[in-house]
């Protein structure tokens, strides 16, 4: 009986296609009827992930997580999270890519059900050119709800666009002499992006540890 029900429950719930306009309550009813796959919900409009490529999408979203983990395994109190469903408002739930959020007395908290809620510290998105919704929709939707660092890799542009928000909007960190981008929000997360982008990854975490060795990292872990 209790399969039958769960096979009648299937069948009434219709699937989630890309352009449907939802409310957060029904594209998650509708989310958990169809497991594996990917789909966000941005000003009220349901996105469907394409199939990824490695190079576009696969190896670039395992430097940053790479990045990230080496970053939160220095700093405690932190957490990283890979393709987590973030509840930030009633029209807006995404999945981004990864993000990083402090723990205990941030803008998120997790939920009883186990997902987040709030706007993360930094949310980082893999995208493919400057015409992603990446840098469209989804960018206002994290100025809007506060997000404080927004990065977005372009790989196919081989740009990385690095946001941070400043009285309600976001200005583009700029990488210094060295050609490494600082966040100003987590002392320390340093970023080469000519090694980023050379797949360069043990300059890129090398790099890391020489913010991660600076005095305002240091600090930043007594608080």
């Amino acid at each position: 009986m209790m399969a039958a029900n769960a096979i009648s429950s299937t069948l009434t719930t219709p699937p989630l296609e890309n352009g449907d306009k939802l409310t957060r309550a029904e594209f998650e009813r509708r989310y958990q009827a169809m497991p594996n796959k990917k789909a966000e919900l941005i000003e009220g409009i349901v996105y469907m992930a394409s199939p990824l490529r490695v190079q576009g999408h696969g190896e670039p979203h395992s430097d940053i997580m790479t990045w990230l983990g080496v970053y939160k395994a220095a700093t405690p109190g932190l957490m990283s999270a890979d393709n987590t469903t973030v509840r930030l408002d009633a029209e807006n739930e995404p999945q981004p890519d990864a993000l990083l959020r402090i723990k205990i007395g941030g803008q998120s908290t997790i939920s009883e059900d186990d997902y987040v809620e709030g706007a993360p510290e930094l949310i980082v998105e893999i995208a493919a050119s400057s015409v992603s919704y990446d840098l469209h929709q989804k960018l206002k939707v994290y100025r809007r709800n506060q997000v404080q660092e927004y990065l977005v890799w372009r790989v196919y542009d081989r740009q990385f666009d690095w946001f941070r928000l400043k009285e309600g909007e976001y200005i583009q960190l700029e990488p210094n002499q060295e050609g490494v981008v600082c966040s100003q929000i987590f002392p320390g997360l340093w970023l080469d992006k000519a090694a980023l982008f050379a797949g360069d990854l043990s300059k890129v975490l090398a790099v890391l540890q020489q913010g991660l060795s600076t005095p305002e990292h240091q600090e930043f872990v007594k608080k």
